[in-house]
């Protein structure tokens, strides 16, 4: 096929018009092959017509100078769609332009039952709705409400974020209703990327928010078609949500969602469990810092999760995010169960005033080199062979 010369996947292009300037970055990038496909739709009969169901759409660009092995594979979260990682709302480059840059092959997907891969009410259920109160405060302008201490921080959203400033309603008018139930959600989304994963092979998976259930599940599933799980501030913390607050609380505990410890869906324990109710869990006496919530771990002995140690893997959290208070309770929840990620807290390491949606704000960028930076020392030899 001959090249096509293309500096981001035409969807990141989208977020630029409404601004009329091109984001930043966009000389040429030969493109060898650009497309999308769908993995793993089923025929259902619903009131006596056969549907498709399940499926997911991944678009995807294979850049002619290919440098590594496997594909990214970017998930979106609740409320979502792939546009997330193909720009940004204010017109710079998003994340999938940027790893298309450094040699990756990039898919961008959506999930079952979400925006191109379509919704069933018969078949997936009730969907929720964006809310415009929810959105400013957990993900554009966590600073005005402070729910949670490290809200305070955050200064990386362009623009005021909140209702009425052009970046932020660019934003919001992606925002998307989505499956209700995360049980349906977290299966069907698992499902799907197995499907996709065993069509294109190999990749690395990267997810964000609500799809970390969907990465954890996916890579237990098929650990040898996981090559490294990036995990950008995923559904957590285990076992228990955390409610945000305010002051002087600020944190309390909230609904046991995870029965599972990190999905509500089964996964494979070494000893193996049967059903949620043999996993036994308690929670940390005091939390291990200012400003933290406690954390709920396995009592000992803790079950092992054998696949989910077959493959590098980095948790990324903002240190303005609503994440913030209880992104090490993942991570500790991991090693405890025999798995050895590795914690890229950004502001620890010098990357500040990030909120949940860092592939959204103005050091979007510097956040994804950072983590392309670990993915290439994780898996030095996995250069391309073609």
């Amino acid at each position: 096929m001959k090249p096509v010369f293309c500096g981001a996947l035409i969807l990141a292009l989208l977020s630029s018009v409404a601004f009329g300037a091109a984001p930043a970055g966009t000389e040429g990038v030969p493109i060898a092959k650009q497309g999308y496909l769908f993995a793993g739709g089923k025929y259902h009969t619903v009131n006596g017509k056969r549907v498709m169901a399940g499926q997911i759409y991944a678009e995807f660009q294979i850049p002619k100078n290919q440098t590594h092995r496997y594909p990214i594979v970017m998930v979106h979260g609740a409320i979502q769609t792939g546009t997330n990682f193909t720009g940004t709302p204010d017109g710079r480059m998003g994340w999938a332009e940027y790893f298309l840059r450094q040699g990756y092959a990039v898919y961008v997907i959506d999930q079952p039952g979400r925006a191109r891969a379509s919704y069933s009410a018969d078949l997936q259920g009730e969907q929720a709705f964006p809310d415009l109160q929810a959105t400013e405060q957990r993900f554009t302008a966590p600073e005005r409400s402070k729910l949670w201490p490290q809200a305070k921080l955050h200064t990386q959203w362009a623009g005021t974020g909140v209702a009425g400033d052009p970046v932020f309603d660019q934003f919001y008018m992606s925002q998307v209703p989505f499956v209700r139930t995360p049980d349906k959600a977290q299966a069907m989304t698992r499902d799907a990327l197995v499907a996709l994963l065993e069509k294109i092979g190999p990749a690395v998976v990267m997810t964000h928010s609500q799809s970390g259930a969907m990465g954890w599940l996916t890579a237990d599933a098929r650990p040898d078609l996981v090559k490294a799980l990036i995990q950008v501030e995923p559904s957590g913390p285990p076992v228990h949500d955390v409610d945000m607050v305010g002051a002087p609380e600020y944190l309390r505990d909230g609904a046991a969602t995870r029965p599972w410890g990190l999905a509500t869906i089964p996964l494979n324990y070494t000893p193996r469990a049967a059903a949620a109710n043999e996993l036994a869990f308690a929670q940390q006496d005091k939390a291990d810092g200012a400003d933290l919530a406690r954390c709920w771990m396995q009592k000992a002995p803790a079950r092992q999760l054998p696949n989910l140690a077959k493959m590098p893997m980095l948790i990324v959290n903002g240190e303005a995010s609503f994440h913030a208070p209880f992104e090490h309770c993942t991570v500790k929840y991991l090693e405890q169960a025999g798995v050895k990620p590795t914690w890229m807290d950004l502001g620890k390491a010098g990357i500040h005033g990030n909120g949940h949606m860092m592939m959204l704000e103005k050091n979007n960028i510097e956040v994804a080199a950072a983590m392309e930076k670990w993915l290439s020392k994780a898996m030095p030899a996995e250069t391309a062979s073609r």
